[in-house]
């Protein structure tokens, strides 16, 4: 006759430092509620779930659709430093893609990226650097009248010093 043996092991397949990540249009809800527990290892976690999903441009959409912006903008002064890293890390990939760092400028999270100039660890810095590296990349005929241009006329747009 078999018997059960229940082992203490994880499966090998199953990472531990990684949140397990819901299906479809559920993923990222999840995700945020995840980042707002009070829990450090939970928001650990979804950080690093985030930053595997977002190297993909049509989850950077979804992200920014649910709001992850203003959740990892308030993360960027956490007390711990592997969810400022991780944090800074994912607004780095999102720098990357216009719409990103259209999302970016709207939240305003230039000027909380700008705390972390002093930050006592060297990998938030690099990050925050490469962020405003890829922010200075914005083409400046991609501006939005909501966003970056402050003299418009209905149709036409008109830049300072042009």
């Amino acid at each position: 006759m078999a018997h059960a043996r229940i082992s203490a092991n994880l499966p090998p397949n199953i990472d531990p430092t990684k949140a397990p990540i819901a299906f479809g249009k559920r993923a990222f809800p999840k995700l945020k509620e995840e980042l707002g527990s009070p829990e450090l290892l939970t928001q650990q976690r979804a950080l690093m779930a985030l930053c595997d999903l977002v190297h993909d441009p049509g989850n950077i959409y979804q992200a920014i659709e649910v709001g992850f912006v203003d959740n990892l903008k308030s993360l960027l002064l956490h007390h711990d430093s592997t969810v400022r890293q991780k944090a800074t890390q994912v607004l780095y990939i999102m720098a990357m893609h216009s719409v990103g760092r259209q999302e970016l400028i709207k939240n305003g999270v230039i000027s909380a990226l700008a705390e972390l100039l002093d930050d006592p660890v060297d990998i938030c810095r690099k990050n925050m650097h490469q962020i405003f590296e890829m922010m200075a990349k914005l083409p400046e005929d991609s501006c939005s009248k909501s966003l970056l241009c402050p003299f418009q006329n209905d149709d036409q747009l008109f830049f300072m010093g042009h």
